[in-house]
């Protein structure tokens, strides 16, 4: 379509690479939502579609555009992480009602929304981290997990414990706690409310802020023909399947 410059793609995963891979040969920029693939192998390769093309790669994580994060970000630089933190529960039948395409290979199960907390973790802390153990529970009847624990490391020793679960009831959780030589720091409602030391530092409501970041960040690389492409978040999904030990659990009817 000639009159197209750009082209923001969310579909479920499984279908991204196609989608994306024809736009950047139709010399469209593309914006992909998350989970960015349904491979790693994927990113790479569009990535280098992209830069062949002269076309911009926007590949997107919408909670590192809450509200909280920046300031994060800052506050933790130059600091001494201890260790921290993830809870990332919420009810899949209120947020993916009667979608089977997230319970299918590719479609990642609790790591849909699990992505976003480690697309915030590795956005603020100074220093890079990985997955050292992980539990993943899948139900009898599907093909991705339902919840996880994820032991993860950075390379300086400190350990952050994330659990992931598609089966809270009530409030929902999204609360990431990082505990450093001197403080601590609470990111929750996703990245879009800060505390420091029990001391909030504002909130906005979270998709309703991050999306008008997320496509102005769009609109200047596409009117500087740069890309963007952090697919680590995605490496520690991927390694979580790799080294996860996998456990059976009862049936989910979606």
């Amino acid at each position: 379509v000639k009159h197209l410059d750009a082209i923001s793609i969310c579909t479920p995963p499984q279908a991204h690479f196609e989608a994306a891979l024809a736009a950047l040969r139709a010399g469209k920029h593309v914006m992909l939502e998350k989970p960015p693939a349904a491979t790693t192998r994927h990113i790479a390769l569009l990535q280098t579609e992209a830069a062949r093309h002269g076309c911009t790669l926007f590949q997107t994580w919408h909670s590192r555009f809450a509200a909280g994060v920046d300031t994060a970000r800052e506050w933790l630089r130059g600091r001494t992480l201890t260790g921290g933190t993830i809870m990332w529960k919420e009810d899949v039948h209120h947020w993916h009602p009667g979608q089977q395409w997230i319970w299918e290979p590719g479609g990642l199960g609790v790591f849909d929304p699990g992505i976003n907390a480690l697309s915030l973790l590795t956005e603020v802390l100074p220093d890079e981290v990985f997955v050292r153990q992980a539990v993943l529970e899948f139900p009898e009847n599907q093909q991705a997990p339902i919840a996880a624990r994820l032991a993860l490391r950075t390379v300086a020793g400190a350990t952050v414990n994330a659990e992931f679960d598609f089966r809270q009831k009530g409030e929902q959780t999204w609360d990431i706690e990082l505990v450093t030589t001197s403080g601590r720091l609470k990111l929750s409602r996703g990245g879009s409310a800060l505390e420091i030391d029990d001391r909030p530092l504002g909130a906005d409501d979270a998709l309703a802020g991050e999306y008008p970041r997320l496509y102005s960040r769009f609109a200047r690389l596409c009117a500087t023909g740069e890309s963007e492409v952090d697919w680590r978040p995605f490496q520690l999904v991927a390694d979580a399947f790799l080294v996860g030990e996998r456990r059976t659990v009862a049936a989910h009817q979606v």
